[in-house]
């Protein structure tokens, strides 16, 4: 369980970062997670097979597992837009709602009761949010796209959760990404259209910044995550990325000076999200101290 929670965080530090990252790449939304997802599915198809860790899946399986890498990516293209509409910081802030849709929508997917202690947890997240909101009207619109882009990010890693009782890690990432691949490359056109723009090919910096993203904060981050759900459940691990607005804004501060674009709002929001945090890892420490409790409470 020690490891789980060590992958976990290493993983919440790594998407910490992607908020950083983003900024630092000149292309739009949709451009940058298509660069990015086609890095990493190139690498893990080729890095994967040669450690002959590709398993292979029915095409109802495939089916499955790739509708679910185009929820991914569609998430991480509002939330890069959300960055570019508001702050690094602002966007981060938005990703920790997962917490509050996780919480409604894992019940209705996997069939489990809903926790009235889950449902608490994400509205106190929610409620840092909405602070947030209040005091900071210039980033409605990054808010707004940031809060879509949690729901989406709420949803994956609770198929995940589903998919890795079954499968190994790097062939669920293999089939996620190359969906969200395939069908992003399809939805380009449209997105392009509406969204016009004359920058289609990364920079020679661009380069770096994007194999870093799809490297470390991808490849290894995912399966950093996905290892982590096999011993932890996806509302744990959902919340407890709510410590990457922490990472990421730390970095946002040291990197850009957002802390000088913020208010006093912002503070008291993120507070709020932060006692949720502390809130439910005292919960799943305390349950697993009682075995008994276990099943029931994560």
């Amino acid at each position: 369980m020690r490891k789980a929670f060590i992958q976990l965080h290493l993983a919440v530090f790594l998407a910490g970062l992607t908020g950083i990252l983003g900024r630092l790449i000149e292309l739009n939304a949709a451009l940058l997670v298509w660069w990015r997802l086609l890095i990493s599915a190139v690498t893990m198809w080729i890095l994967f097979a040669l450690m002959k860790k590709l398993h292979r899946l029915s095409k109802k399986d495939i089916m499955k597992v790739a509708g679910v890498g185009v929820i991914a990516s569609l998430h991480w293209v509002t939330f890069f837009a959300s960055i570019k509409y508001s702050t690094v910081s602002v966007a981060l802030v938005c990703f920790s709602a997962v917490g509050f849709f996780t919480a409604i929508l894992e019940p209705l997917i996997t069939g489990r009761k809903f926790r009235a202690v889950e449902l608490l947890l994400g509205l106190l997240v929610m409620a840092g949010i909405f602070i947030i909101f209040h005091f900071d009207p210039a980033y409605k619109t990054g808010i707004l796209v940031g809060l879509v882009s949690a729901f989406l990010g709420s949803i994956f890693p609770i198929c995940n959760g589903i998919f890795v009782k079954r499968m190994n890690t790097e062939t669920l990432m293999t089939y996620e990404l190359t969906g969200g691949l395939l069908a992003l490359t399809v939805l380009m056109p449209v997105y392009v259209y509406l969204f016009p723009t004359n920058y289609f090919f990364p920079t020679s910096s661009d380069w770096g910044w994007l194999l870093i993203l799809a490297w470390l904060c991808s490849v290894w981050a995912f399966q950093l995550s996905a290892n982590a759900l096999k011993k932890i459940s996806a509302f744990t691990v959902n919340l407890t990325y709510n410590l990457e607005p922490v990472y990421g804004i730390i970095l946002a501060f040291l990197v850009y000076q957002e802390n000088e674009l913020l208010t006093g709002g912002f503070y008291a929001g993120l507070s709020l999200i932060l006692l949720a945090v502390v809130l439910q890892t005292i919960r799943v420490y305390r349950d697993r101290k009682n075995p008994s409790a276990i099943h029931q409470n994560n």
